[in-house]
């Protein structure tokens, strides 16, 4: 069973799944960073000096009672919050990897077109008329039956 088992580990789709997966984790963990440290911080001081990630719902005030100033306090305090500008910066976050999925497979789908596209290789043989073996395009007598082309 084991045997197997590393027989299927070992097929190709199962290793380049692998390390799809691994590096799709560090871009998400990249794509987080962009959003959260470059993309953002200009968007909030565009509508204001907001910052998203503060943009919360208190349900029920924690051991603290509020208001709270920023996410942190509130959970720091116990409080039961609904943090929806944490859900929007995973939107944005989200449609950044979408987006670079998509260039991705688009470019992947024009490679593939381009290599159905190609024209196919001129013929370097050609038959005999006498014997039917294969020979150079450029040859005047075959080397088998010796007769002229």
């Amino acid at each position: 069973m084991l045997k197997e088992f590393k027989e299927f580990a070992m097929r190709g789709n199962v290793v380049d799944m692998a390390v799809g997966i691994i590096i799709g984790g560090a871009f998400g963990t990249i794509v987080k960073s962009l959003v959260s440290d470059v993309i953002m911080p200009p968007v909030g001081l565009l509508l204001g000096g907001v910052d998203f990630e503060n943009f919360f719902i208190v349900l029920k005030e924690g051991a603290t009672a509020g208001p709270y100033a920023a996410l942190a306090d509130a959970k720091e305090a116990g409080a039961v919050i609904i943090s929806y500008g944490v859900f929007i910066n995973a939107i944005i976050s989200f449609l950044i990897v979408a987006f670079a999925v998509f260039l991705l497979i688009r470019s992947i789908n024009k490679m593939k077109r381009k290599e159905e596209e190609a024209p196919p290789a001129e013929p370097t043989t050609k038959d005999c008329p006498m014997c039917f073996t294969s020979i150079p395009i450029k040859a005047t007598r075959c080397p088998n039956c010796t007769s002229d082309i």
